[in-house]
């Protein structure tokens, strides 16, 4: 089993961006316990961060044919576009959408997700863990 792992705009801080709302682990860190758990689970993964859409858009393009599941965390796209949720629909990949942070519990603007229509499901708010819960999830949706 293959797993696309995409990351969105500014998790590439994670660690030093505002620690009390996505704490101080960073992205190379949640990359290894990814690597390691999805191993465990006789999965492989590709991890990538980008701050571009459009990047992002194609590599869920490009995922068709190549991988069994998507973990997104859309990051700030999540609440913006429709690109991401068209890509999405089209290449018809299980993908699961994941936050670092309780999204419903911040600011208004956050509780709206354009993407999650269109996704298998949403892992929000359990910190550095949400990615693990996504490799358990792709997993079990390819298992099913």
């Amino acid at each position: 089993m293959n797993i696309l792992v995409l990351n969105g705009p500014n998790l590439n801080l994670l660690g030093q961006r505002e620690p009390a709302v996505y704490g101080r682990t960073t992205l190379a860190e949640i990359e290894a316990k990814v690597r390691e758990r999805a191993a465990a689970r006789g999965a492989q993964v590709d991890f990538r961060q980008t701050n571009l859409e459009g990047e992002l858009v194609t590599w869920i393009q490009q995922a068709k044919g190549r991988f069994d599941a998507i973990v997104l965390n859309a990051a700030a796209y999540t609440h913006t576009s429709v690109a991401l949720r068209d890509a999405i629909a089209a290449v018809g990949i299980p993908t699961i959408e994941i936050h670092l942070s309780n999204v419903h519990a911040r600011e208004e603007f956050r509780h709206r997700s354009l993407i999650a229509p269109v996704c298998v499901g949403q892992i929000t708010g359990f910190g550095a863990n949400s990615y693990l819960l996504a490799v358990e999830a792709a997993v079990s949706v390819n298992a099913m």
